[in-house]
């Protein structure tokens, strides 16, 4: 059922500053999890998953948290969803890693309630996998509800998460952008003002991401177009300024390079 590690397409930077070498990972774990609050693993087997996932082998990382079970699911989940987001081309493999993914987190959700990255990466899932087949369409399924749910448990379950109120902020700007601003809170209870509150909640939370930057460009042109131009453009070139970290990091990075070229 999962794609074998050969067929992903390697990590096109150069990774020498991400491979997290023995006791480096957790030397390094808090700013590296900044963003998704995800607790340091107590299980080797795992740890050696988010090492990979770090150092942009996001197949080994896959291959590597599923084999270590229910414990490494968030990595390998974390792993296929970077992944597809950014290096995969085909639409058609993507949204069946996507409907995986979100199965597995649905697993995941049963057996460890208090879970956050169970629920995030459910709504990630889900909601990569509504941008493919088109949000209107996403939102008539009820795949709308189960994005805006998930995140919303886990951000309850931590309030610190930043990657969920980005999503969060996310979803609120594409459900504007595609039904408006009034069917959107009647309907879904959606505003601008959350949208806007999420994504400072982010940066707040998270200041050294670039996707909580470029996420937030892209939602404040989603919501108000060229009136707010000015303030794109400016966290598009704070998110080119800010230190890479990992591979997901440098993924960020280099998509808000080539979207302000």
């Amino acid at each position: 059922m999962a794609t074998k590690k050969s067929a992903w397409v390697a990590f096109p930077h150069d990774n020498s500053a991400f491979v997290y070498v023995g006791a480096a990972l957790k030397k390094n774990w808090a700013r590296l999890h900044k963003g998704d609050c995800e607790p340091f693993p107590t299980d080797k087997a795992v740890e050696e998953a988010w090492r990979l996932y770090h150092a942009g082998d996001f197949g080994g990382a896959f291959e590597a948290g599923i084999a270590a079970g229910l414990d490494g699911y968030n990595a390998a989940n974390k792993a296929a969803c970077i992944y597809n987001n950014y290096l995969e081309s085909s639409d058609a493999k993507k949204q069946k890693a996507y409907e995986e993914i979100a199965a597995r987190c649905e697993e995941l959700q049963a057996a460890q309630k208090k879970n956050a990255n169970a629920f995030y990466l459910h709504a990630y899932s889900l909601g990569r996998y509504g941008q493919l087949i088109g949000v209107a369409k996403a939102l008539t399924q009820g795949i709308g509800g189960k994005v805006r749910t998930a995140l919303e448990t886990a951000i309850k379950l931590d309030a610190k998460h930043a990657d969920a109120h980005i999503a969060l902020g996310t979803f609120n700007a594409e459900v504007i952008e595609k039904v408006g601003a009034m069917i959107g809170k009647m309907t879904y209870g959606v505003s601008k003002d959350n949208a806007v509150a999420m994504y400072q909640q982010a940066i707040k939370l998270n200041p050294t991401s670039a996707v909580a930057h470029t996420e937030y460009a892209d939602g404040l042109y989603k919501l108000f177009g060229n009136a707010k131009m000015k303030d794109v453009e400016k966290l598009y070139a704070e998110a080119i300024a800010l230190p890479p970290m990992d591979a997901m990091e440098c993924l960020d990075v280099e998509a808000a390079k080539a979207e302000m070229e």
